[in-house]
C-alpha cells in the first residue's frame, strides 16, 4: 500500500489552528443559546455571562504576557474619565499593584473592547461614537502613516450573533452599511473602530495601505479619487471584512479565528515578542479571505500634499489567497 506524500496530506486535512478555532466557535455558540434563552429575565446577568465568555477566549489565546481584565474606565494623563469598557487587554508593562483597580491607566492599554450577545443596528452607531471618546485620551501622533493613521489603543466590539435573521435578511450589506454611517462622523481616520467581531458571521477590521494608486478603482471614480489624493497615489485606510459564506472564502475560515490573528497581528506592531506567532497564524491563513467594505463609506486618508484632509472614499481592494496580502505591497496595518 503506498505511503501518501507528506503534502498531499496536509492538502486534505485542516491545519490544527481552524480545528482548535471551530472548536471555540461552538463553545461560544453552545454559550449564546444557553444566555439567550435567559436574557429576557435577567439581561444583566446575560450580559456579564456575554463578556465573561471574550474574556476567557481572549486569556486563552492572547499571548501571556498580555492581561485579560473586564469592566473599569480608562483615565488620561490629564484626569479625564472614559466611559466604562467591558473588557480589556492590558499591555505587559501594566504595573502589577494597579492591576487590582478598576480605573486603568490609558497609556498601558492595549486594547479595548464592547461586548455584546446579540448585536443590533444601534449598538455599532452607539460604539462608534464611544470609541471616539476613548481615542480621545490619547494625544494625536505624527512621523509616520501608520502613527497618524492608528490610535495607540486598539477598540472594538465583540458579539456572540446578531439580530438579522429573518429569511432574505443580508446581516453582511447592513453591517457594512451601519460601519459605514457610523464612521461617518470620525474627524480623523485614528477614531475609527479598529475590531466589529461576530462570531457566527464575520470579522471586520481597519486597515491601511501607505500607497493606494487612484488607479486601482473603476475608471469612473479614479478622477475622483486622484482629485481627492492631490495625485495619483495616496495614503490610504479601509475596513475588511472576512465573513463566513463570502464569494472563495475558505471552508475552514472562522469569524474567532480572523479576530484572533488579527488582533495578535495588532499588538505584534508594537511588541516584537509577538511577531513570530502573528506571523505564523497569516501564514496558516487564520485571517481568511476578506474584501474592502464597499459599503462602509468613510474610507479617509492623508493625502501626499501638506494640507491634510479626510474626505469620503471608496476603494476595491480585496485580500486573496494564505498570504492574507492586497494589491498593495505597502499595507501597514495587515
Amino acid at each position: 500500500m503506498p505511503i501518501p506524500k507528506a503534502e498531499e496530506t496536509a492538502a486534505k486535512q485542516p491545519h490544527d489552528l481552524h480545528t482548535f478555532m471551530a472548536q471555540v466557535t461552538d463553545e461560544i455558540s453552545s454559550e449564546y443559546r444557553r444566555i439567550y434563552a435567559r436574557a429576557a429575565e435577567d439581561p444583566g446577568t446575560a450580559g456579564d455571562e456575554g463578556e465573561e465568555n471574550w474574556a476567557t477566549l481572549l486569556r486563552e489565546w492572547l499571548p501571556p504576557t498580555y492581561h485579560i481584565e473586564t469592566k473599569g474606565r480608562l483615565i488620561g494623563t490629564d484626569g479625564t474619565l472614559s466611559p466604562q469598557i467591558d473588557l480589556l487587554v492590558l499591555k505587559p508593562s501594566y504595573p502589577r499593584k494597579l492591576r487590582e483597580k478598576k480605573v486603568w491607566l490609558a497609556g498601558g492599554v492595549a486594547a479595548a473592547f464592547e461586548c455584546k450577545t446579540t448585536i443590533r443596528a444601534d449598538h455599532i452607531a452607539a460604539s462608534a461614537e464611544r470609541c471616539r471618546q476613548f481615542k480621545s485620551l490619547f494625544k494625536p501622533r505624527t512621523g509616520t502613516p501608520r502613527r497618524e493613521l492608528k490610535s495607540p489603543l486598539i477598540y472594538g466590539t465583540l458579539a456572540h450573533s446578531h439580530a438579522w435573521k429573518e429569511k432574505g435578511s443580508k446581516p453582511v450589506d447592513n453591517i457594512n452599511r451601519l460601519l459605514g454611517d457610523a464612521s461617518a462622523g470620525a474627524a480623523k481616520p485614528s477614531d475609527v473602530t479598529d475590531f466589529l467581531c461576530i462570531a457566527d458571521l464575520g470579522t471586520w477590521h481597519t486597515m491601511g495601505v501607505a500607497k493606494y494608486e487612484a488607479s486601482w478603482v473603476a475608471p469612473e471614480d479614479a478622477a475622483e479619487l486622484q482629485h481627492a489624493f492631490g495625485g495619483p497615489w495616496g495614503v490610504q485606510t479601509a475596513t475588511m471584512c472576512s465573513a463566513v459564506g463570502h464569494e472563495r472564502q475558505e471552508e475552514n475560515f472562522r469569524p474567532i479565528g480572523a479576530l484572533i490573528a488579527l488582533l495578535t497581528q495588532e499588538l505584534a506592531w508594537d511588541d516584537t515578542a509577538v511577531r513570530d506567532l502573528a506571523d505564523y497564524y497569516r501564514l496558516a491563513n487564520l485571517w481568511g479571505r476578506g474584501r474592502a467594505c464597499l459599503g462602509c463609506g468613510l474610507l479617509p486618508f492623508i493625502p501626499r500634499r501638506s494640507e491634510q484632509r479626510y474626505p469620503r472614499a471608496f476603494c476595491a481592494m480585496e485580500v486573496i489567497g494564505t498570504s492574507g496580502t492586497s494589491r498593495s505591497s505597502e499595507c501597514f496595518c495587515r
